[in-house]
């Protein structure tokens, strides 16, 4: 299992989220990153969505995992833990990440899991430059 994960919304480095901070203490941080993908408003959160489309990037951090259990812990946070009832706000997934040196990782991400229709689309690819 890769212990290697992509996030891209409140669990971003300089985030002021207590899981954001749980993730700071249990990963070290490899570097920025971006994903093949469009970034939607979801509420005061974002969602990202895979796309085709070489112009379309959702930007974040990817972090090596010290203790892969912590998954569990932000599974639950994502809205897509073992208890959370189908379908899931989320799915984790494994996908491919580029790093600022246009190296590629696998890595885990959160996935939105619901209809993007009327949700606003972050054109950026970049949720930390909202003011939310």
């Amino acid at each position: 299992m890769t212990k290697r994960l992509f996030v891209y919304g409140t669990l971003r480095r300089g985030s002021r989220h207590p899981l954001a901070g749980q993730l700071a203490a249990k990963g070290k941080h490899v570097g920025e990153a971006r994903y093949n993908g469009r970034l939607y408003r979801i509420t005061h959160y974002p969602g990202a969505v895979a796309s085709s489309s070489p112009d379309d990037w959702v930007f974040g951090d990817l972090f090596d995992l010290r203790d892969v259990e912590f998954l569990t812990a932000l599974d639950r946070y994502e809205g897509c833990g073992p208890d959370d009832p189908e379908p899931t706000q989320y799915l984790r997934l494994l996908q491919s990440v580029v790093l600022a040196d246009g190296t590629t990782s696998e890595a885990w991400m959160y996935v939105y899991n619901r209809p993007i229709e009327g949700r606003e689309r972050i054109k950026s690819g970049r949720f930390d430059e909202l003011e939310i």
